[in-house]
């Protein structure tokens, strides 16, 4: 049977502004140990992928393809259980995908960067390129990484609103982080969260 939990409603309306969140971004590889809590995960999901004012995705996408499955990797979470998620951005929800903390595996198969392991979330971006490339042909392979790009700036974004920090990550094995998510697509983006 398959688990969803429905996350927290987003806040459109910040503490800090826009402006201030851009000069405030940088890339973090030092996390504490300090939980998270599941409406700052609610809220940069919804950031990375979720639903916006038109009902479209938070972010644009080539012929509104939308490539990507947005992974949550949940290790030190408050009131979620640790284990590998997969995130419906039109329903706002989690679905359980399977139960263990894997943190430690994605960082070993990020080429021995620990500091992944210590972050109490990661989001992992897995592209489905045939979305795209159904549309545009071998072009559409361009498009699927400038998506990642819209994404992960508003991750970065999202999180300095938040007070935590996150790291953009593309040094990995693909085969291998794909084997430890057990899931079909190719890995593209890793993004550990935490306070920094």
């Amino acid at each position: 049977m398959e688990k969803f939990i429905k996350l927290p409603q987003p806040q459109i309306r910040g503490t800090i502004s826009l402006e201030e969140s851009i000069y405030k971004r940088h890339s973090t590889r030092s996390f504490k140990k300090t939980p998270l809590v599941i409406h700052e995960i609610s809220q940069i999901l919804w950031a990375a992928y979720g639903k916006n004012a038109y009902g479209k995705k938070t972010v644009p996408s080539a012929g509104a393809t939308y490539p990507f499955d947005v992974y949550l990797v949940a290790g030190l979470i408050k009131d979620l259980e640790s284990g590998l998620y997969l995130y419906d951005g039109k329903n706002h929800t989690l679905m359980l995908i399977s139960t263990g903390d894997i943190r430690r595996h994605i960082a070993q198969a990020s080429f021995g960067q620990s500091f992944i392991a210590e972050a109490p979330a990661i989001i992992i971006l897995v592209a489905q390129f045939q979305r795209t490339t159904s549309y545009y042909g071998k072009r559409g392979e361009r498009y699927v990484y400038l998506d990642a790009g819209h994404i992960g700036q508003n991750v970065s974004l999202q999180v300095e609103t938040l007070e935590l920090a996150t790291c953009m990550v593309g040094a990995f094995d693909d085969e291998s982080v794909a084997k430890v998510l057990g899931v079909k697509g190719d890995v593209v983006y890793i993004m550990p969260v935490g306070k920094p």
